[in-house]
């Protein structure tokens, strides 16, 4: 009986010290496992542009008048040299009670004056006649030398002095009639219709196209330089896109542009025609001061692929800076910083091993590997502080 009472303390001793080790024993650490492959990686810049016409033409008001209504709408056809608008004269203001009164008294006060002029004139011109006459007598009577030579003269200085006043009398009657129109003109109380169709300037469009914004539709009062209408060929479409000059520095011209988000499944591709040299200031949405650029692209997919696509339209741009088509490859979320280089955690025989790596391009969510790996290897994609190099891991 002491026998087998030890023997059952003894295996209850053992149980419970197998439990304790069991349970204070290292538990595999749950985590995200990966694996490296060799797949196409391509390094991208993305960012948010719109279409725009490549040559549009906004065509403005050449002089101040008042434009007739336009009766073109955004879409239409026009030709080279069409008329696209009709700017008349400048109409005149009508006359308030007052001011419309003045100027009636005006118009009387002038034709009295123009009156008073008619008959200065008449009587200067019978004083010119009279002094010819007497011109004409002195020169008779001078050839009898019945008058002297002084007197002669002095009939023929008045009959210049009478002939330069009934000149002048005419002169202040042209003068007065001038002032009688223009106080007629300023107590009209209609508006004057100065312009007329041969006096109205015709607006021509520059190029042939299609009209895209109607900027002045109604007819009414514009300023010299004021917009009319834009006009220019949906065709020939670019695309520009603002880029932060951190990311502009790397895009070169030439290089392929991925469009898609526009409206359709199929992303279309395009080419950098150009990199502004000069950036500008930008709030971001966040109220952050931002340097952009501005990236322009030409489409290189066949135009039945974007013929949708109309002026102003918003596209997602994708420049590819670098790719590869067999490039072997590890989730970036599983690299760390190990000293001066990289490293991530492989899994080897279950439990973690601190394995330093060679990186490359770093495209996002994944990063190319140029040494440290091989293809069908396992890693620690989300490592964390539990994570150390022996623990033990499992698949989570």
């Amino acid at each position: 009986m002491r026998l087998r009472a030890k023997i059952g303390m003894l295996v209850t001793a053992a149980v419970v010290a197998a439990g304790l080790a069991l349970g204070f024993m290292p538990r595999p650490v749950p985590a995200d496992i990966a694996e490296v492959t060799r797949a196409p990686l391509a390094v991208t810049v993305e960012d948010e542009g719109k279409t725009r016409v490549r040559e549009r033409y906004v065509v403005s008001a050449p002089v101040a008048g008042y434009a007739r209504r336009i009766d073109l709408k955004a879409g239409d056809a026009v030709s080279k040299g069409q008329v696209l608008a009709v700017i008349e004269p400048a109409r005149s203001a009508p006359l308030d009670p007052r001011a419309q009164a003045q100027a009636l008294a005006q118009e009387r006060a002038a034709e009295a004056a123009l009156a008073v002029a008619q008959n200065n004139a008449h009587s200067a011109e019978a004083a010119a006649q009279l002094a010819r006459q007497e011109l004409a007598r002195a020169e008779t009577l001078r050839k009898s030398n019945f008058i002297s030579a002084q007197a002669l003269d002095t009939a023929r200085s008045s009959e210049t002095r009478a002939r330069a006043a009934a000149q002048a009398a005419q002169y202040a009657v042209t003068v007065a009639r001038f002032d009688l129109e223009t106080a007629r003109a300023a107590a009209s109380t209609v508006h004057l219709q100065a312009g007329n169709k041969a006096a109205a300037l015709q607006v021509r469009a520059p190029v042939a196209g299609q009209v895209l914004k109607v900027l002045h539709e109604s007819e009414g009062a514009v300023a010299a330089g004021q917009p009319l209408i834009e006009v220019g060929n949906p065709q020939s479409l670019e695309v520009e896109v603002e880029v932060l000059s951190t990311q502009a520095v790397k895009i070169l011209p030439g290089s392929r542009v991925m469009l898609d988000r526009w409206g359709s499944d199929k992303p279309v591709e395009g080419t950098v025609r150009t990199v502004e040299p000069s950036g500008h200031t930008k709030i971001s949405a966040l109220g952050v001061e931002e340097q952009r650029v501005w990236v322009i692209v030409d489409f290189t997919s066949p135009r039945q692929a974007w013929q949708r696509l109309g002026d102003g339209y918003r596209v997602e741009a994708r420049f590819v800076l670098w790719q590869g088509d067999n490039v072997l490859q590890v989730p970036s979320s599983a690299l760390f910083r190990n000293g001066k280089g990289w490293a991530v955690f492989r899994v080897e025989q279950g439990r973690a091993r601190l394995t330093p790596v060679e990186i490359g391009q770093r495209a996002g969510l994944a990063t190319q590997v140029l040494s440290g790996l091989a293809v069908g290897d396992r890693v620690v994609s989300h490592p964390d502080e539990t994570i150390s190099d022996g623990v033990r891991v499992r698949a989570r």
